[in-house]
């Protein structure tokens, strides 16, 4: 199963304009600037899982060159709309590139890759990556998989499952908690990861 799998692929896909909606009017956050300004000027970037595109937009304000992803065709429409550039239907078991970019950003997207599953993509973002690129997830945190009211899939890791999961090869790994929410506009603790490869 990969997360376009399934319920949660199904809501994307049915759902996509009024999430695209509902989620693309926020100003770019803390952890989104610190991944920007922590890559070179012009950098390649690749944004997984980009949604209503709103974060690829603003990275693009930035001077960077982004090539933004969904795994849900719906949801690339969408983004593509918004950002008048082609957007890639993407899963993330069809990550093929070999040392292309300088960042991969993948917001609140990871989290609906099953448990087992997560160490193959991890190593595809990894391989796809130039040395020393600068890699920026975010998962929904806990201590089991599960479904939220949506029927959407989320793995629900703590730091150190996330730990085990990165294994080898990516340096400087930090994980940050932090308190947040979501779509189903829930209280949620959140990790936020940066890793370089």
């Amino acid at each position: 199963m990969t997360e376009t799998s399934g319920t949660t692929a199904a809501f994307y896909a049915d759902q996509a304009a009024t999430y695209a909606a509902d989620t693309g009017v926020y100003p770019a956050s803390p952890n989104l600037q610190r991944f920007a300004d922590r890559l070179p000027a012009g950098g390649c970037v690749l944004e997984l899982g980009c949604g209503s595109g709103r974060e690829s937009a603003w990275m693009i304000s930035q001077g960077l060159d982004v090539h933004p992803t969904d795994g849900i065709a719906e949801m690339a429409a969408e983004a593509a709309a918004r950002l008048g550039i082609p957007v890639s239907v993407l899963p993330f078991d069809a990550i093929e590139a070999v040392a292309v970019y300088d960042g991969v950003w993948a917001n609140a997207c990871l989290l609906h890759v099953p448990r087992t599953d997560l160490p193959d993509i991890l190593g595809r973002i990894r391989r796809a990556m130039k040395p020393g690129g600068l890699f920026y997830a975010s998962y929904k945190a806990g201590h089991g998989e599960g479904v939220d009211r949506f029927g959407r899939y989320f793995n629900y890791p703590d730091e150190a499952f996330l730990r085990t999961t990165y294994g080898v090869g990516w340096t400087d790994v930090a994980i940050e908690a932090a308190d947040g929410s979501g779509y189903d506009g829930v209280p949620t603790p959140w990790l936020h990861v940066f890793a370089e490869a």
